[in-house]
């Protein structure tokens, strides 16, 4: 791995003009000059705690610049950011107090508020006051108002220092934080300039948080290269933020398949004109190929850039350039600039062309390990590699094709079945916006298909549209594949980084126990 030995702050905020804007908010726009300043702000303070290199800060806060400047301030320090969504819940959070140690915290007003009780001990940030807090209270326009200079080079940490420790829900449930290095985020953010080829005339409509490894390198890669982010977190109204991209002008938008699948089922993209769209980047799970033709008819002039990454590689590992969509559908595309992928079976060899491998990565984005987590750790990152648990073929041309995660598959009647397979087929019926398929036990086949479906309109959900579903997949599926049970709501389960929460729907089949945050309303037929 090439050490760059710099921090990711000083990487991101040198030589940038003080007066070019770096962030457009609903509330107006803020500077990089502003961005220093808060950044210095927040290091200085963190100096003053007593705070040591490698300590770990807590952040929690919606996108905004509060939440850009103090990520940045807690790098420059030397200290590592823990960020985390507001709609974690109390028993995830405890974990994360517990195993991160944490004795400092950013929060955001109203988190602070609803989660009080929790914080007793550590010492609160908040972007706001918050009336009759329980300790003293420190807000960020405190620390703005000391004033601070941003001194490039003074940054106690860079390197192989940790630089961010990036929680992610393992298998289990549990939370399982990846350690993510300066190095790491210098190494990814160059690479994704490269083949994106950014500059500082990008424009990018952000609406993935930022606390999302996706979400957080959109901020590493427009900062780096001097451009701008406009920033909306609206997406509940696909409206108002397709206008703003028409009003800002942005060049670029990144987002995951459910923001693609709304936007082209449920919204007017179809019919509104982006002049100034260069490109859109889809990430965080696989989109179905029907939705990638409907995304190219909607935007013919905007190039589009599938790509595959895993938090434990920082944020990307391949990508499918635009000029090969035709002739390579479907697939994740080929290795990102510095980083090799191979396909390999159980004993480490390279699988021929068209079988069935687990996608093995190396490079400077491959993160340090889990924290905290010397088993899991040693079976996921060996000898510098990450194995990434995703099962793909290759063709004879090098491109990937992902099969599906090791672990989403059916056994039906001794057949191993691929979820994401079933689900793209579901979709080829154009009256749904989203599909999540899991298995239920079967005294006949051992596990049944069960398909969580979601119409494109609304009225359709009480006019036999299970039946018509239901229709469809006999004439195109086995029998023993055509979904034993059809559940249709309002919209899937998901984070607040838009990807479905699959593990609720396995979990539970009582709606009031689903998670606040993309939580359906009640089922209205099975």
């Amino acid at each position: 791995m090439t050490t760059h030995n710099i921090n990711v702050a000083d990487f991101l905020l040198e030589g940038k003009e003080s007066n070019r804007i770096a962030l457009v908010l609903l509330n107006g726009d803020r500077s990089y000059g502003e961005l220093r300043v808060g950044a210095a702000a927040v290091a200085n303070y963190l100096r003053k705690t007593g705070a040591n290199k490698g300590d770990r800060v807590l952040l929690v806060s919606d996108n905004s610049f509060c939440w850009v400047a103090t990520y940045l301030g807690i790098l420059h320090a030397g200290l590592v950011c823990v960020p985390v969504p507001a709609s974690i819940s109390t028993e995830d959070m405890d974990y994360i107090l517990e195993t991160t140690e944490l004795r400092i915290a950013f929060l955001q007003g109203t988190f602070a508020n609803k989660r009080r009780k929790q914080f007793a001990g550590i010492q609160v940030v908040a972007d706001q006051l918050v009336p009759d807090f329980h300790q003293p209270l420190t807000t960020f326009a405190d620390l703005l108002s000391q004033g601070a200079d941003f001194e490039e080079g003074t940054g106690k940490a860079g390197g192989d220092d940790l630089a961010a420790i990036m929680f992610t829900s393992g298998s289990t449930g549990t939370p399982r934080g990846v350690m993510v290095s300066h190095d790491n985020i210098v190494a990814n953010t160059e690479s994704i300039i490269e083949f994106l080829r950014l500059t500082e005339s990008d424009k990018i409509m952000t609406v993935l948080p930022f606390h999302y490894c996706l979400g957080t390198s959109l901020l590493h890669t427009h900062l780096r290269v001097g451009g701008t982010l406009v920033i909306d977190s609206r997406f509940m109204y696909p409206e108002k933020v397709l206008q703003r991209m028409q009003d800002s002008e942005c060049t670029g938008f990144a987002g995951v398949p459910s923001h693609y699948q709304l936007l082209l089922r449920t919204s007017s993209l179809k019919k509104k004109r982006f002049p100034k769209l260069r490109y859109v980047q889809q990430a965080g799970g696989h989109l179905a190929p029907p939705f990638i033709q409907e995304l190219r008819e909607a935007l013919p002039e905007t190039q589009v850039f599938v790509m595959y990454g895993q938090t434990e590689a920082t944020a990307r590992l391949a990508y499918l350039p635009p000029e090969f969509l035709d002739t390579k559908p479907g697939s994740i595309g080929k290795a990102i600039p510095g980083v090799t992928l191979r396909v390999v079976d159980e004993f480490d060899r390279e699988v021929a062309a068209g079988e069935v491998g687990e996608i093995v990565a190396e490079g400077g984005n491959v993160t340090l390990g889990y924290w905290n987590a010397p088993e899991d750790t040693a079976r996921i990152f060996r000898n510098g590699k990450l194995y990434t648990g995703d099962l793909a073929t290759v063709d004879s041309d090098g491109f990937l094709f992902i099969v599906d995660r090791a672990k989403d598959f059916l056994k039906c009647g001794g057949k191993r079945v691929s979820c994401k397979q079933l689900e793209e087929g579901l979709l080829q019926f154009d009256e749904l916006v989203e599909v999540a398929v899991v298995g239920i036990a079967d005294e006949v086949l051992g596990e049944a298909v069960k398909a969580f479906i979601v119409p494109r309109d609304r009225r359709e959900m009480n006019n036999g549209l299970t039946e018509r579903v239901r229709l469809f997949c006999k004439e195109r599926l086995p029998h023993d594949l055509v979904p034993k049970e059809i559940v249709v709501l309002a919209a899937l389960p998901k984070n607040s980084a838009g990807k479905v929460l699959k593990q609720d729907l396995k979990r539970t089949l009582t709606i009031d126990h689903l998670p606040e945050v993309g939580r359906p309303e009640v089922p209205i037929s099975t």
